[in-house]
C-alpha cells in the first residue's frame, strides 16, 4: 500500500469526536461559502495531525470493521483515465480533477438515465428531464448548442462513438449501465486534450468488470412505482488456466413516470468479455456488448410562471403528464407528391448497437505496450413529439388560419370566396369540438433515422529511464454517419394528459389538417457524411523528487470529414390541390446533391505539476490548450465556412484523502474562441422556423468542490458544490441584437450544492445503510440571448439498504418532494410573448420510488 495514503489511515476516537462540532456545523449551514471554508479549514488544521493508531480505541463489530475495510480501498484508489499508461496513477499523485464512482454509488443514485448519474460530479449538469435518451451534458462553463459536444463517453478506454454529439445524438444515449460496470472515471479538463480522442471538455470511463480467479456473480429485480420491471445480472470467472471470462446484461420494461400509455422504457443490453493473462500486468481482454432499448423522449411542455414562480398549467402537471399517448403512435407522414411513410411513435429514441472491443497491455523489462481498440456499428433513430410555441384557444387558432387563408389568392379564388369560419373534430372519433375556448397546440412529429458506424483505435508505447516515464501514442478514428430525416408534421393537439389530434375545416371548403396533421414535412434531410482523425501525442512524466512530479505532453492532429447531402424545394403543393391546406406549402428532397468538405491539423498542448505537502495532501497546477473541430454536422450545414474552436484551460488544486475526511478542490478558468452558436426560432403564428448562427467566443472561471467527512466509522457526509461565471465576449453577428457580449453561457447553472449524509446501522440480522441527498441548482438561462431565465430549484432523495448475507434490499426515492423544476427552457421561442404567464420548459421527472433485491454469489 502507498504510504502516502496509509501514513494516516486510522485515528482514536477520541480525535473523532473532538471535531465532531466540525461536522454539525457544517450541517447546521446552508451557505456554500461557509460550508467550503469549513472544510478546508478542517483539511489543513489535521493534515499535521498525529497519524499513529490508539490500539486501545479501535475495537468495533465484524461489519463496521467491514465498512472500514471498504473506505481504506477508497484511499488506494487508481485511476487510468487521462494517464500516459495503462497502469495508471493514484488519485492523489493525478495532477488534475478527477472523480470516481463505484458500484455501491451507482446503486444508491438509481440514475434515471447514464447522464444522470454525472449529478454526483462537480463541475458538470446534466439535463435529463428528456428521458434515458436525448440528453445534455455541459461541463465548466463550456458553450454548446445542445447534447454533449464536449463530453466523450468511453468504455474501456475507447470512446463508444467517436464523435461526442452530433445532431439527435450524443454519446450518453449510446451506453447503458449494469451491474457489468465496476467503476467510473470522470475527468474534466487536465490531460484530456492530449489522449484518447483529445475532447478537452468532460471524458467519463466507464470500466468493465474482468473475471477473477474466485467466480462471482449477481442476480436482481427492480421494480418502481412507475411501473418498472427490471432484471439484471452477471457472472465472471476463471475459465482455464490464465484464461477469464464474464457475461452479464438487463433486461427493462417501464410505464414511465410520465405516462405515455404505452411502455416509454422497454429494452435490454447483454455483454461478455474474454480475458487471457500472463506474466506481470500481461492482458488481453475482448469484450462484445449488445444493446437494443427504446425510450419515450420528452420536450418542453406548458407551465405558468408568475413573477418567477413555477406553477402546473391547468389539468397538465408534466411532472407526471406527457402529449404523448396512444392518439400518436402509428401515424403517416407526407413526404413527397402522392407518397406517405408510416411510422410508430411509441418507439420513441430507440437504439439498436453492436458493439466490439479488444485491449492489450504488455510489459517487459523497461517498456510498456498498450493498445485500446473499438467499433460500434447501428442504428439511433428519433420518433419524438417535438413543441415549440405555448398553447392557444381552439378559436384563435382557427381565426389565425382563416387570416393565412384569406391571404392566399390561390387558395381563396380555388375556394370561390373567403373563410368567415371554422369547425373542429377530434381526427380519431370524429366527434365535433363544440368549446371552441379548449386550449390547443401545435407540435411537430419528427422522424429521424441515423445508421453510425465508429472506429478508434489508440496505441501507445511507453519507457521508464531515471526519474523519467516517456510515452508515443498514435490515435486513428474513422466514422460515419447517414442521415434521413423528415421533420415539422406539424400536428394540431387538445392541450391535455395524452393529446388527441383535431382537424379544421373552414366554412369555404378548405381543410386546415389531415388527421390532424397541418403541416407535411417542413424539412428533409438525406445525407451521407464521414470523418477521420490521424493524431500523434508524446508525452513525458518527470519524478523530480520524491514529492514533485511534473508531466507534460503534446498532440498533432489532422482531421478531415467529408459527404453529400440531397437539396430539397420548398413550397411544394404535394397534392395540387389548394383546399387541402395543410400541403400546399412543403418542402421536398430533389435529387440534387451538394457536396462539402472539412481538413485541417492543429496542436494541443499540456503542462502539469503535482506536488506533496504532507504525506495526505497535494496540491497540483495544469495548463492545457486544445480545440474542437467542426463535427459532421457542421460540415453539412457550413462546409468550408466551418471554424476550429480554440479552447485554453487553467487549473489550480488541492487534494487530500484518509479515513477521516478526503477533499478535492479545483479553481479553474477557460477561454473559448471561435465557437459557431446556432438559435432556432420558431415563429408562433406560423410555426416556420428559421436558424440564426453566430460565432462568438467566452471567459469562465470557477471553483468545484468533492470532499467527505467520517467522523465516526457509521457516519459519512459527502459534499459537492460547483460554482462558476461564464460569459460570452468577441461576438460576431450582425442578425442577432440579443446575443452580444457580457450574455451569461447558456443552460449551466452558476452554483450547484449536492449535500449526502449517510449512517450504517449494524443490526443482529443485517446491517442497514441510511442516506439521503439534498440538491440545490441555481438559476440559468436557456437561450444564448438571455432572454428566458429558469429559476433555481432545489430536491430531495432518500435512500435505505438492508445488506443480510449474500442479499440486499435496497429502497430510493427520487425527488420526494415533488420538486416542479424546470431543467431546460424552450430556446425555439425564446423572447416570444407568453400569454397569461404561460411559459415552455421541461420539468423534472417527478416523485418516483424503486425497491431493488439483489443476491450477490
Amino acid at each position: 500500500m502507498n504510504t502516502r495514503s496509509t501514513d494516516n489511515l486510522i485515528f482514536c476516537h477520541d480525535f473523532c469526536y473532538d471535531h465532531l462540532g466540525v461536522c454539525i456545523m457544517i450541517l447546521s449551514k446552508t451557505k456554500l461559502s461557509v460550508a467550503v471554508s469549513m472544510l478546508l479549514s478542517f483539511a489543513v488544521q489535521n493534515s499535521h495531525a498525529d497519524t499513529q493508531p490508539d490500539t486501545a480505541s479501535t475495537t468495533t463489530s465484524p461489519a463496521v470493521e467491514t465498512q472500514s475495510t471498504e473506505q481504506v480501498k477508497q484511499l488506494e484508489t487508481i485511476v487510468v483515465t487521462g494517464t500516459a499508461r495503462s497502469s495508471g496513477i493514484s488519485k492523489l499523485d493525478a495532477g488534475f480533477s478527477i472523480s470516481t464512482v463505484n458500484q455501491e454509488q451507482i446503486q444508491e443514485v438509481a440514475p434515471q438515465s447514464t447522464a444522470d448519474l454525472m449529478k454526483i460530479v462537480p463541475g458538470v449538469f446534466a439535463e435529463t428531464s428528456g428521458g434515458v435518451a436525448g440528453l445534455h451534458v455541459g461541463v465548466r462553463g463550456f458553450p454548446q448548442n445542445g447534447g454533449g459536444g464536449f463530453a466523450t463517453v468511453q468504455l474501456d478506454g475507447s470512446p463508444i462513438f467517436v464523435p461526442a454529439t452530433l445532431d439527435f445524438l450524443e454519446g450518453f444515449s449510446l451506453f447503458r449501465i449494469d451491474d457489468t460496470v465496476e467503476r467510473v472515471e470522470v475527468l474534466r479538463g487536465g490531460p484530456s486534450p492530449i489522449f484518447s480522442n483529445g475532447n478537452p471538455g468532460l471524458t467519463v470511463n466507464f470500466i468493465q468488470k474482468k473475471g477473477k480467479d474466485t467466480p462471482e456473480g449477481t442476480a436482481g429485480i427492480t421494480l418502481g412505482s412507475e411501473g418498472l420491471y427490471r432484471f439484471d445480472g452477471y457472472y465472471g470467472g476463471k475459465i482455464a488456466e490464465g484464461w477469464y471470462a464474464t457475461v452479464g446484461g438487463f433486461y427493462r420494461q417501464s410505464d414511465g413516470i410520465r405516462d405515455t400509455q404505452y411502455p416509454a422504457d422497454e429494452g435490454g443490453q447483454l455483454s461478455a468479455t474474454l480475458s487471457k493473462r500472463w506474466g506481470d500486468g500481461n492482458d488481453l481482454t475482448f469484450y462484445v456488448r449488445k444493446t437494443h432499448d427504446s425510450n419515450a423522449f420528452f420536450t418542453p411542455a406548458p407551465l405558468l410562471s408568475n413573477n418567477g414562480k413555477l406553477s402546473t398549467y391547468p389539468g397538465f402537471d408534466q411532472r407526471k403528464d406527457t402529449l404523448q399517448g396512444n392518439d400518436l403512435r402509428q401515424l403517416n407522414l407526407e413526404i413527397a407528391p402522392n407518397q406517405t411513410i408510416s411510422r410508430d411513435y411509441s418507439d420513441g429514441r430507440t437504439i439498436d448497437l453492436n458493439l466490439f472491443g479488444a485491449n492489450l497491455d504488455l510489459n517487459f523489462d523497461e517498456w510498456t505496450l498498450s493498445n485500446r481498440a473499438s467499433f460500434l456499428k447501428g442504428t439511433a433513430d428519433v420518433r419524438a413529439l417535438f413543441t415549440s410555441a405555448t398553447p392557444l384557444s381552439l378559436n384563435d387558432y382557427i381565426n389565425g388560419r382563416i387570416t393565412a387563408v384569406n391571404g392566399s389568392a390561390n387558395v381563396v379564388n380555388s375556394a370561390g370566396g373567403s373563410a368567415t369560419s371554422g369547425s373542429a373534430s377530434f381526427a380519431s372519433t370524429g366527434s365535433a369540438i363544440t368549446d371552441l375556448s379548449r386550449p390547443v397546440i401545435v407540435a411537430a412529429l419528427n422522424s429521424i433515422d441515423k445508421d453510425i458506424e465508429s472506429f478508434s483505435n489508440d496505441f501507445r508505447l511507453s519507457r521508464s529511464f531515471a526519474d523519467h516515464t516517456v510515452t508515443l501514442g498514435g490515435y486513428f478514428a474513422h466514422y460515419s454517419v447517414d442521415d434521413l430525416w423528415y421533420q415539422g408534421n406539424n400536428v394540431l393537439l387538445s392541450m391535455e394528459p395524452n393529446a388527441r389530434r383535431i382537424n379544421v375545416t373552414l366554412d369555404n371548403g378548405v381543410q386546415i389538417s389531415r388527421d390532424g396533421f397541418v403541416s407535411a414535412t417542413t424539412n428533409q434531410v438525406k445525407a451521407s457524411y464521414s470523418g477521420s482523425n490521424y493524431a500523434a501525442f508524446l508525452a513525458d512524466e518527470w519524478q523530480i523528487t520524491p514529492d514533485l512530479r511534473l508531466d507534460a505532453g503534446i498532440r498533432l492532429e489532422h482531421y478531415k470529414a467529408d459527404g453529400n447531402r440531397n437539396l430539397t424545394t420548398a413550397g411544394v403543393d404535394l397534392d395540387g390541390n389548394p383546399l387541402t391546406f395543410y400541403n400546399n406549402s412543403s418542402v421536398i428532397l430533389n435529387g440534387d446533391k451538394l457536396y462539402s468538405k472539412f481538413s485541417d491539423t492543429k496542436t494541443s498542448w499540456t503542462v502539469g505539476a503535482n506536488y506533496f505537502l504532507q504525506p495526505d495532501l497535494s496540491v497540483f497546477a495544469r495548463l492545457n490548450s486544445g480545440y474542437r473541430f467542426p463535427s459532421l454536422d457542421d460540415v453539412r450545414n457550413l462546409g468550408e465556412a466551418s471554424v476550429v474552436q480554440s479552447i485554453d484551460q487553467y487549473e489550480l488544486g488541492l487534494k487530500t484523502i484518509n479515513s477521516l475526511y478526503d477533499l478535492a478542490l479545483t479553481a479553474f478558468l477557460n477561454e473559448f474562441d471561435g465557437q459557431t452558436y446556432t438559435q432556432q426560432i420558431v415563429d408562433p403564428n406560423t410555426n416556420q422556423q428559421t436558424t440564426i448562427n453566430s460565432i462568438a467566443g467566452s471567459r469562465t472561471y470557477g471553483l468545484e468542490l468533492e470532499a467527505a467527512l467520517r467522523p465516526t466509522d457509521r457516519l459519512e457526509l459527502r459534499l459537492n458544490t460547483t460554482w462558476l461565471n461564464g460569459e460570452f465576449k468577441d461576438v460576431v453577428d450582425s442578425s442577432n441584437p440579443a446575443f452580444k457580449n457580457g450574455n451569461e453561457v447558456q443552460r449551466q447553472p452558476s452554483v450547484q450544492v449536492r449535500f449526502t449524509p449517510s449512517y450504517y446501522i449494524p443490526l443482529n440480522f443485517a446491517d442497514l445503510s441510511l442516506y439521503g441527498t439534498y440538491s440545490y441548482l441555481g438559476s440559468r438561462y436557456s437561450d444564448i440571448n438571455n432572454l428566458q431565465s429558469l429559476p433555481s430549484y432545489q430536491t430531495v432523495d432518500l435512500g435505505a439498504k438492508l445488506d443480510f448475507g449474500q442479499w440486499d434490499l435496497r429502497f430510493t426515492g427520487s425527488n420526494i418532494t415533488n420538486e416542479l423544476g424546470l431543467t431546460e427552457g424552450n430556446p425555439r421561442v425564446a423572447g416570444s410573448a407568453n400569454v397569461n404567464n404561460v411559459v415552455m420548459g421541461r420539468s423534472l421527472f417527478g416523485r418516483e420510488y424503486q425497491l431493488a433485491l439483489r443476491y450477490r454469489f
